[in-house]
């Protein structure tokens, strides 16, 4: 116990309690009308995610790595699984097929298995790192995270696929595969753009549902004749981002979020509650918490002395930067809008309690990685 309670990084479970704490508070506001009789709907219920998400973070975090090691082939297989099964017996939300109706809970495989995923993965590319080539890697990394992503992609959710994809760049980087394997991959990603958004529907092969592609292109044009349309989410939210100022409304004065102006105030468009109750400070201040977590995170990756630990660092870190990323990039008009929920802060019960399992890996591997002494952690 004193072993463990001398290594945690305090700063980064402080951080990551003090982001959540900041949604929950920026949540009770910004849904206070959403639920007539009771103004505290959302926010009970994110409380609940919150407490089982910091139970199972501290939990986690007494754990050695080696058994997340010993245990991806069955994580993997339930990722797999699950994903599938969605796809049969899932409830349908917004055109999505994504969430498995547990009663009084929601559960959302795509979610959890971004975690799951990054496990298995540093499993297979650290225990092969000395055998296969370089090129070799490269295409079980890709192969591994194809399939899930294929099934996430079929639900359909685009935005989690792309984050599958993200953490396994991150991942294969900090393994060391060579550039021109990334400059590759780079190509192929703008032909299969090119295929998805232009070529296959030309030819009457839609790829994308027409709901998803407008809201993917929405952004290119948010202010043109589409305001009341496709575009309609990102113009509200742009609205209550500089309506906001530099030191926010307060609640009583966000009437984008008020009002009901702004959509999704809750999931994907809680930054702009940020922004527009409490403005540019408010908002610097929540980007100063996420770049203190993600500085933590890349110093894991640096101390841990195995390839393992590294590697699950390097996802962990890369999931939360690319949704960090894309999710405040949405609501301000410079990335397209895909779905992606803002880490720790977004309601959601599979994502909050994901995020913070996530947290208890990272503790886990940096209280680890000063014994070297497992030939299962090399």
């Amino acid at each position: 116990m004193r072993y463990y309670l001398r290594h945690l990084d305090f700063m980064l479970m402080a951080t990551a309690l003090a982001i959540t704490s900041y949604g929950l508070w920026i949540l009770r506001n910004a849904t206070r009308s959403d639920v007539p009789g009771d103004p505290t709907y959302y926010y009970n219920r994110q409380l609940a995610y919150a407490i089982v998400g910091i139970v199972g973070m501290v939990l986690i975090s007494a754990l050695p790595p080696r058994l997340f090691r010993r245990a991806h082939p069955v994580l993997y297989g339930f990722v797999i699984a699950s994903t599938a099964i969605v796809l049969v017996i899932g409830t349908s939300i917004q055109g999505g097929q994504r969430w498995i109706n547990l009663g009084l809970f929601q559960f959302q495989p795509s979610e959890l298995g971004k975690l799951l995923l990054i496990v298995g993965l540093a499993a297979l590319l650290a225990s092969k790192r000395h055998v296969w080539s370089p090129a070799r890697m490269t295409w079980g990394a890709l192969a591994y995270m194809m399939f899930p992503a294929l099934l996430v992609f079929a639900e359909p959710d685009f935005g989690t696929a792309l984050v599958y994809a993200a953490v396994t760049l991150g991942m294969l980087f900090v393994l060391g595969a060579p550039w021109r394997h990334f400059a590759w991959m780079g190509l192929a990603f703008v032909v299969l753009l090119a295929m998805v958004f232009s070529i296959l529907p030309g030819l009457g092969v839609p790829v994308l549902k027409q709901y998803q592609q407008d809201r993917l292109t929405a952004f290119l044009h948010p202010t043109s004749s589409n305001v009341q349309a496709d575009g309609y989410h990102l113009y509200q939210s742009m609205i209550a981002v500089g309506h906001g100022g530099t030191t926010g409304t307060g609640y009583a004065g966000a009437t984008q979020t008020r009002l009901n102006y702004l959509p999704e105030h809750a999931t994907d468009f809680i930054f702009s509650v940020v922004g527009e109750e409490r403005g540019f400070i408010g908002a610097v201040w929540l980007l100063g918490l996420y770049a203190l977590l993600i500085w933590r995170g890349l110093r894991i990756i640096t101390i841990s002395r195995s390839t393992f630990g590294s590697l699950v660092a390097a996802g962990i870190v890369s999931m939360l930067t690319f949704q960090i990323f894309i999710n405040i990039g949405m609501t301000i008009g410079i990335a397209p809008i895909t779905g992606i929920p803002l880490p720790f802060m977004s309601f959601g019960g599979t994502h909050t309690i994901t995020n913070l399992f996530a947290i208890g890996v990272l503790q886990a591997i940096h209280v680890h990685a000063y014994q070297g002494d497992d030939p299962l952690y090399a």
